[in-house]
């Protein structure tokens, strides 16, 4: 069990950052999909840590938090691409969403 966030916050804020501003559709995805929100009209990451991510997501005009568990403990940074990777692949294909494949 990860109980102290191996990733500092450069590599969080480069990350979200990342995310918000290029994969904006992808987090809607996994949100919708993975983190109970199938209403969410927008989301938008503002945390990770080894055990998963934090977006800030609009359900019916108001945000609220919800946090989507990675599958494993994460240490590395390089494993933080592999598993947002995989994690909107499993959101596309539980949506029934064709998964974009470029970067």
């Amino acid at each position: 069990m990860v109980t102290q966030n191996p990733f500092g916050p450069d590599v969080i804020a480069a990350v979200s950052r990342h995310m918000n501003d290029d994969h904006a559709a992808d987090s809607l995805v996994i949100v919708r999909a993975l983190g109970d929100t199938p209403e969410a009209t927008a989301a938008r990451m503002t945390h990770l840590d080894g055990t998963g991510a934090d977006f800030a997501v609009t359900v019916g005009g108001a945000e609220r938090t919800v946090r989507v568990p990675f599958s494993r403990p994460l240490t590395e940074r390089p494993e933080i691409r592999q598993e947002i990777v995989r994690l909107y692949t499993e959101a596309a294909a539980a949506l029934g969403v064709e998964p974009r494949t470029e970067d």
